[in-house]
C-alpha cells in the first residue's frame, strides 16, 4: 500500500484493513454497474462479485467516483444508490479532473479503474471485457477509435481479468496493440484468445496457464524484469452460458450498421452496441455477460491470493 494517496481518493475500511495487512485485494470496475446493465440485474451483479471475491479470501474493492471523491471500495448503501442512479457519468481517466472539479458521481471504466487501483497499491483487477480497437466504419481503411483501456494497460502493473476484449471490436487489431504496449496476454487454462461472450476467436494467446499460481509466477517475471505494464489474464465465459460466435457475430453486424446509421461516436458507441446485441439474441448475451463478470471475479481473486501469498 502506499505511504500517501493522491488527494482525491478515500478507502473503504475494509480495503484499507486488507491492504495494511498485506491480505488480497481485488479491484472491480463500476461502469458495468452505471452503464452496462439495467437495474436491478446491475445491482445484483456488483453485490454477487463481491461475495465471491470474500468466498475466497480477498477484499473486494470496487471503484466509483462519488460527489468528485475517486472511492475504492463500496459500502452496500453507496453501491445501492450508483445502481439506481439515472444520470451518473460514465468516468474514464481523463475524467477524473473534471469529475473532481464540478463533483460528479459515476461508473469508472477499466481504463479509470486501473489507474485508481495502481494508486493504491492493488495488483489485482477483475472486469468483463477490456476496451480496445473499434471495428472501421464502412468507407475507412482503419479506425482510429481506440480505447484508453491499452493505453493504462501499457502503464500499469496490475492483473487484469477479462473475458477478452468486448466482442464488438476488432479483436486482431486490439491483440496487435497489446503486443505494441507490451502487454502479456495469458490464456487461463486455454490456448485461444475469447470472444467474450464465446469460447472461439480463432485467435491465439501469448502463453497458457494452468492455475492461478502459473498466473502470479508470470505475473512476478514480468514486472521483476523492469516492466510497467500489466498482464492480461484472458478466460472464456462458463461453458453454459457461451454463445456459438456466429449467432453473435450476426447480430454485431447488425448493431455496427445501425450505430453507423445512427453516426454514434465516443463514449455513446459501446452501451448502445451491447445493448443492441442483447436484444438481438433474445437476452442471450445479456446471460452470458452476467456468468463471465461472476466467473472472472472468482479466477481474479484466486490470483490475488497468490500474489499475496509472497
Amino acid at each position: 500500500m502506499p505511504e500517501r494517496l493522491p488527494p482525491g481518493y478515500r478507502l473503504s475500511e475494509e480495503v484499507q484493513a486488507a491492504l495494511e495487512a498485506g491480505r488480497p485485494v481485488v479491484a472491480l470496475e463500476s461502469t458495468v454497474i452505471t452503464h452496462g446493465l439495467p437495474y436491478p440485474e446491475n445491482q445484483g451483479l456488483a453485490l454477487d462479485m463481491e461475495k465471491v471475491v470474500r468466498e475466497m479470501g480477498s477484499a473486494p474493492a470496487t471503484i466509483a467516483v462519488l460527489d468528485g471523491r475517486i472511492r475504492i471500495g463500496l459500502a452496500a448503501g453507496e453501491l445501492k444508490d450508483l445502481s439506481r442512479a439515472k444520470n451518473a457519468h460514465k468516468i474514464s481517466s481523463r475524467d477524473f479532473g473534471p469529475a473532481a472539479a464540478f463533483r460528479w458521481s459515476g461508473g469508472t471504466t477499466v481504463a479509470a479503474t486501473l489507474v485508481a487501483a495502481h494508486a493504491a497499491g492493488i495488483r489485482v483487477f477483475a472486469t468483463g471485457g477490456i476496451g480496445g480497437v473499434h471495428r472501421p466504419r464502412p468507407g475507412e481503411g482503419c479506425s482510429t477509435d481506440v480505447s484508453a483501456d491499452l493505453i493504462q494497460l501499457a502503464q500499469r502493473p496490475v492483473v487484469v481479468v477479462c473475458a477478452g476484449a468486448k466482442a464488438i471490436l476488432d479483436l486482431p487489431a486490439t491483440l496487435e496493440y497489446l503486443e505494441t504496449f507490451s502487454v502479456p496476454v495469458i490464456g487461463y487454462e486455454v490456448d485461444e484468445f475469447p470472444a467474450f461472450y464465446s469460447h472461439a476467436s480463432g485467435l491465439k494467446v501469448q502463453v497458457r496457464a494452468e492455475s492461478a499460481a502459473e498466473v502470479a509466477w508470470i505475473a512476478r517475471a514480468h514486472w521483476g524484469l523492469g516492466f510497467q505494464s500489466a498482464v492480461l489474464v484472458v478466460v472464456p465465459p462458463p461453458q453454459e452460458a457461451a454463445l456459438p460466435q456466429a449467432e453473435v457475430a450476426e447480430a454485431i453486424e447488425q448493431a455496427l450498421r445501425e450505430a453507423g446509421e445512427r453516426d454514434l461516436r465516443g463514449q455513446a458507441v459501446t452501451p448502445f452496441l451491447l445493448e443492441r446485441v442483447s436484444e438481438l439474441t433474445g437476452g442471450a448475451s445479456l446471460e452470458a455477460n452476467l456468468a463471465l463478470l461472476r466467473n472472472n471475479a472468482g479466477v481474479a481473486a484466486g490470483i490475488a491470493g497468490e500474489l499475496a501469498a509472497v
